[in-house]
């Protein structure tokens, strides 16, 4: 089982997870970029945390075995905050990097004026470098976020194939489903979804055009949820390829809309020989870990 998490926040995992991760089939993911558990001071905060997803990240990824790219944005529950608003405007000098495959996560989080702000000149921002977006629909009245959500796209420039609605559920789904967008959900221990309820959206909706993320942030939360997924849907009896679209081949063609996407990792050659600005991740002078071996 080949596994491609579209929205995953490493930056608040370990290396253990990356090595887990890579044992239960993951070879690809994206992270977006989000609010980190307590607000932001100023814009420069920002830009540390993007070049973070630009570089050395990607770089910890290598190690295990796993292609890393990232989405970038001014995050809703920022989008509030009048000291983080220059991020807008520093926004496009990130955009043009090639790690980047969306603009995300946008969307909303309380609906407030400044988010609707915020969730429109990031739209137009996506649509103006040829980037699909990654759209964050609210934990709070989910219909009422969704349709909100929904309006603003169809102002946009930004066709709604090309945007990713993520942090559905089942009041939210047919919705979604009907507007043209991709549909993601998030698979949690305790909150959003469980396997359970995916594998139920998934036989009742299809595969088609569905994401499954682990999102996994500093939370409880669990980077092996989409495995989970993919074992439930077996052993409800879906066909390995229809396991394939929702784990491998939809992140791929969604993400691929960007036409940055680049899947070929050559994990023993990077272990051995790449650094990070001088960083090699090693302690004690020790040789690199030999590249995982195949689940």
């Amino acid at each position: 089982m080949r596994i491609f998490d579209p929205h995953i926040h490493m930056t608040s995992r370990t290396t253990d997870d990356y090595e887990a991760m890579y044992a239960a089939g993951v070879r690809a993911l994206v992270e977006p970029s989000f609010w980190l558990g307590q607000p932001r001071t100023s814009p420069a905060s920002f830009y540390d945390y993007f070049d973070s997803l630009l570089g050395w990240e990607p770089f910890r990824a290598a190690q295990h075995g796993i292609a890393h790219h990232c989405t970038l944005a001014l995050n809703p529950k920022e989008a509030n905050d009048p000291r983080c608003a220059p991020v807008l405007d520093e926004l496009p000098r990130y955009l043009v990097k090639d790690g980047v495959v969306a603009v995300g996560e946008i969307g909303y989080d309380s609906m407030t004026p400044a988010e609707d702000t915020a969730l429109a000149a990031q739209l137009q921002l996506a649509a103006d470098h040829g980037l699909p977006a990654l759209v964050h629909t609210p934990h709070r009245d989910k219909p009422a976020g969704l349709r909100r959500t929904l309006d603003v796209v169809g102002e946009s420039a930004l066709p709604p194939d090309r945007v990713l609605v993520d942090h559905l559920n089942e009041t939210t789904v047919k919705e979604a489903k009907d507007s043209g967008c991709w549909l993601g959900f998030s698979v949690y221990p305790d909150t959003k979804m469980d396997e359970e309820r995916m594998v139920a959206i998934l036989r009742a909706y299809g595969p088609e055009k569905v994401l499954v993320n682990s999102a996994a942030d500093w939370g409880r939360s669990d980077p092996l949820k989409t495995r989970k997924v993919g074992d439930l849907m077996r052993a409800e009896g879906f066909s390995e390829d229809d396991v394939d679209l929702v784990l491998w081949r939809n992140p791929v063609a969604f993400y691929g809309l960007s036409g940055r996407l680049d899947l070929d990792l050559d994990a023993e050659e990077t272990a051995a020989t790449a650094t990070h600005e001088g960083n090699s991740i090693l302690r004690g002078g020790g040789a690199p870990a030999a590249a995982p071996t195949e689940w």
